[in-house]
């Protein structure tokens, strides 16, 4: 049961440290709120002045949820932060040091903005458990979540029941969740696992001269989406992939998969995620010895607070994603200054796309409801509309949204390299920045092909995306 106003935030990064060192699938205990019998979390924070103007018009209900349990938890505070961020630039005050406990004084477009708090454990029946209460108990008018990759495909199936409620993904980044599902009134302000990975390949092929591959990631729908990214690119190029291996989400002892990666392979593309990130290099070291070479990362790889824990057992690792931590364009420099002020236990981590995604879904819900004046009417038929048609001047670049509600938007090829600030933490220098990727990843993937899986897409040789030195870029 969590009580607010405990210092949660601190215990978060105790949790979270504990957590990675020992590469459990840690459980965070966050899932309480007021309500003491239920076990509900019903946490929420209504408003008084902001932007422009005195709160005149009818509240406006936000749920967000995130993972309080399994895997992601230690990622929580993170995401709230970050959701939490354009309602602070526009006035509202955080309640306390702890993201969650969400913030005072929100309002836009006139209306007092009210959150309900909510989370999940990064399974779908869960995630849905959860999307139902905000929705049919808590009556939220905007949903905001969920985390995880089969959780968001579960969820945007569930929009579909729910007309009148607007969905805004949270981070999940399965690729059938906008692709192949497409509920009308479900956005994605942010890339998928797919197009993550923009760039990988080209990099393993015609820099590091792999030519056979092995992919290991979690069971389950988001690394299904990593793999397929980067199998699509490497393989349209003329690489192999020999194997594809998948340990189950949680899993602590990863010895037996380190062992299927046979020693003749070029090297191998990670998409174990959460705290399986840190057991998955520290347990391959003990067996393999340095993996620096061998190795390209998922998504995880670079967030700040798995490079603080494995810290120079991954440099020398090529990664990519969404997020630029090195870039020094004022407007990043002000989202990430901004992160780090009105939560000072989050310093450092804008570069996670924890912050980063739920920060643009709750970015992209504020201009909309100012765009709309609010307008929740007729189904939110003004405020769909407005999310549909909404270019978001992002931090790291302009975001825009495909006929399936889904970000197009740049991706970032990186290198984690040694530390060069003095806080003994690996740094992240961008190598390429790729514009544009969109769904389709240069026309691989439709709503008609196979939903990336253990075996799909095959490994072919095609035309090679037009970002790699094959298809003219490089």
């Amino acid at each position: 049961m969590r009580e607010r106003g405990e210092g949660r935030t601190s215990r978060f990064w105790i949790l979270l440290f504990a957590a990675l060192a020992i590469a459990l699938a840690t459980t965070v205990a966050a899932c309480g709120g007021d309500d003491e019998e239920s076990g509900t979390p019903t946490s929420g924070a209504t408003g008084g002045a902001t932007t422009g103007g005195e709160a005149t018009g009818e509240p406006i209900k936000i749920g967000v949820f995130a993972n309080n349990e399994g895997p992601f938890a230690p990622f929580e505070g993170q995401t709230w932060g970050g959701a939490m961020l354009p309602l602070i630039d526009r006035g509202a005050t955080p309640v306390s040091g702890d993201p969650t406990d969400g913030v005072e004084n929100a309002v836009i477009a006139g209306h007092p903005i009210e959150f309900v708090y909510g989370g999940s454990d990064s399974t779908p029946d869960k995630a849905v458990e959860e999307a139902r209460r905000l929705v049919e108990q808590e009556n939220v008018d905007i949903l905001v979540g969920p985390l995880s990759g089969s959780e968001g495909i579960a969820v945007a199936n569930y929009s579909k029941e729910q007309p009148g409620v607007t969905f805004v993904n949270g981070i999940s980044g399965a690729q059938d969740t906008t692709l192949k599902v497409r509920s009308p009134n479900f956005f994605r302000f942010h890339n998928d696992g797919t197009q993550w990975t923009a760039g990988l390949g080209d990099y393993a092929y015609n820099e590091l001269g792999w030519r056979n591959v092995v992919t290991i990631g979690d069971d389950y729908d988001f690394p299904y989406s990593q793999v397929a990214g980067f199998v699509a690119e490497f393989c349209s190029i003329g690489g192999q992939v020999s194997k594809r291996l998948w340990p189950a989400l949680g899993e602590e002892d990863y010895s037996s998969f380190i062992t299927q990666i046979p020693e003749d392979v070029d090297g191998f593309f990670l998409g174990v995620g959460g705290t399986g990130t840190v057991a998955f290099v520290k347990q391959y070291e003990q067996l393999r010895g340095n993996l620096s070479d061998r190795i390209m990362g998922g998504i995880f790889m670079t967030d700040p607070v798995i490079l603080k824990e494995l810290g120079n057992q991954v440099v020398g690792v090529v990664t990519a994603g969404m997020t630029s931590g090195d870039s020094t364009e004022p407007a990043y420099l002000e989202y990430a200054n901004g992160l780090g002020e009105a939560y000072p236990d989050l310093k450092g981590t804008a570069s996670s796309v924890f912050a980063y995604g739920y920060y643009t879904a709750m970015e992209a819900i504020a201009q909309a409801l100012e765009q709309t004046d609010g307008d929740l009417s007729d189904d939110h038929a003004a405020l769909n509309d407005a999310l549909a048609n909404l270019e978001l001047e992002a931090p790291l670049g302009p975001i825009k949204l495909d006929e399936n509600r889904q970000a197009i938007m740049d991706n970032f090829l990186q290198q984690i390299v040694e530390d060069n600030t003095g806080d003994g933490v690996p740094d992240v220098k961008t190598i390429k920045r790729i514009p544009e990727v969109d769904q389709t990843f240069a026309g691989a993937f439709s709503p008609d092909t196979p939903s990336p899986d253990r075996t799909n897409p095959e490994c072919k040789t095609g035309t090679p995306p037009p970002w790699t030195q094959q298809g003219g870029g490089g």
